[in-house]
């Protein structure tokens, strides 16, 4: 069995024999050294052996079972096969392998170098906890735990990726939680073959009802207490080994303007800022599309001084207003992109820097007019508006959509996006869930909690549209 270990190790430079007894059969020590509690090892493991394990002269069983019995390791396994013991050296833990016995016995002494907890990067809040998950599955549990004291608080294992085998958990409160959500969810993530999982956005991707929609039909997050209240709703969360974010589903469009400081504010104002925030959604994908529209192809809809105004400023422009809209956007997001790949000291310096020169630079060499780059920075400011990172790109796609439908049909060309868009939204599901509810379909109880924030004491019924087992909160 040793050997046949061994072997499939390949024996890396970080595999390490330990021989702890030698006569009158072999004891030995097999783990990885660059993953084990080396202190735990020697004080749990090598020193039990040495000086407290009896004298057993011709049975390596009695050996094996004083070794299950009293060897004070948080965890013990036995495995039968290469394979189970592969798996578990490679999972952090200690193997010992006795010459003569088919059986191997794996302690857990696992110590995987950590990140401390510490604030959200993505998710910055005023008011509110500042704890983020880290990239420790356990530590994320203990920070859902934490909050959430609860004996019908589920945690279900799935190992996903061949070669990764990383480990996912699948929460939710099974006394709140829809079952066939659950089981959905489950079943899908147990379908998915391939060989690596290095971050939750690859399991997004098999878990996302439709692929090609620009709009995310599952919520990502760093924050615990964003997971626990959406558990306490009916939702279910998905935590990934190796990665501090978290996916939750089903989710719908309107939450997505929702953040978790809009239950740490007071209703009125919470209510007041999700207004804003969908404003900022409109005005991002809209803007450059209207202007465009009422520039190029229906300017008797300006008055008379704007219109002489606009006109004045584009003179001398070379280019048509759909080139110089798309030109000062695609150079925005190139610098948006460059600021978010230097270094953080120089990268935010060098997007607004470069913004306010190539802008400033662009109007005084005659190749855009003062009103296209008012235009383009309001849309940008808009787009920095939305609480989600995905739903933030989601934006960005569809304005360049909108912006060549204006550029080719004008306003009949913003109506049918905007009519298109409708209908896709209308269309889309996530996990059983309507996308646009409780829009449509129109759920009126579920109202109080979506363009408004109702204050909590009226807040006293789950929402519906996520088919809780629990009526009442």
């Amino acid at each position: 069995m040793l050997d046949a270990v061994l072997q499939k190790l390949s024996l890396s430079m970080d595999v390490a024999v330990y021989p702890v007894v030698s006569s009158p059969y072999k004891i030995s020590l097999v783990y990885v050294s660059s993953i084990v509690d080396k202190n735990q090892l020697l004080q749990f493991v090598i020193r039990p052996l040495t000086e407290h394990m009896p004298c057993v002269t011709d049975d390596p069983a009695e050996s094996f079972r004083w070794c299950n019995e009293y060897l004070p390791a948080a965890e013990k396994q036995q495995a039968s096969s290469v394979q189970a013991c592969v798996e578990g050296i490679l999972a952090g833990k200690c193997l010992i392998a006795i010459d003569g016995l088919s059986t191997c016995l794996l302690l857990d002494t696992a110590k995987f170098p950590t990140r401390a907890i510490s604030e959200p990067t993505a998710e910055t809040s005023i008011r509110g906890p500042q704890e983020g998950f880290t990239e420790e599955l356990e530590i994320n549990i203990s920070l859902i735990r934490k909050r959430l004291r609860d004996p019908r608080l589920h945690f279900e294992k799935i190992i996903i990726g061949h070669t990764t085998k990383t480990t996912s958990s699948v929460v939710y409160i099974s006394s709140i939680a829809a079952d066939e959500t659950v089981d959905k969810i489950c079943s899908r993530l147990r379908s998915i073959q391939t060989d690596s999982v290095l971050e939750s956005s690859y399991l997004e991707e098999w878990l996302q009802e439709t692929i090609w929609s620009p709009f995310p039909t599952l919520l990502n997050t760093e924050r615990p207490d964003v997971v626990t209240a959406h558990l306490l709703e009916g939702k279910v969360a998905i935590l990934t080994e190796g990665t501090p974010t978290a996916i939750l589903a089903p989710m719908t469009f309107f939450q997505m303007f929702v953040t978790p400081e809009d239950y740490y504010q007071r209703a009125e104002f919470a209510t007041l800022l999700r207004w804003l925030r969908i404003l900022s959604f409109l005005l991002a994908v809209f803007t450059p599309g209207l202007y465009i529209s009422i520039v190029s192809f229906n300017q008797e809809l300006l008055p008379t001084p704007l219109l002489i105004s606009l006109a004045a400023q584009r003179e001398g422009v070379p280019f048509p207003a759909f080139l110089e809209a798309l030109l000062m956007m695609t150079i925005f997001e190139v610098l948006r992109e460059a600021g978010l790949r230097m270094p953080r000291i120089a990268g935010q310096a060098i997007s607004i820097v470069g913004a306010l020169v190539v802008g400033e630079a662009a109007v005084a060499a005659g190749l855009v007019s003062t009103g296209m780059v008012i235009v383009v920075s309001v849309t940008a400011i808009a787009n920095f508006v939305a609480p989600n990172y995905s739903f933030g790109i989601s934006q960005r796609i569809i304005q360049f959509l909108f912006l060549f439908l204006a550029g080719f049909i004008g306003l009949f060309g913003l109506l049918c996006g905007f009519l298109l868009l409708l209908i896709h939204l209308v269309s889309l599901d996530s996990f059983g869930t309507a996308y646009f509810a409780p829009l449509a379909p129109t759920v009126l109880s579920d109202w109080k909690d979506t363009l408004v924030r109702a204050p909590k004491k009226w807040m006293h019924t789950m929402p519906r549209i996520f088919r809780p087992k629990r009526k009442v909160r």
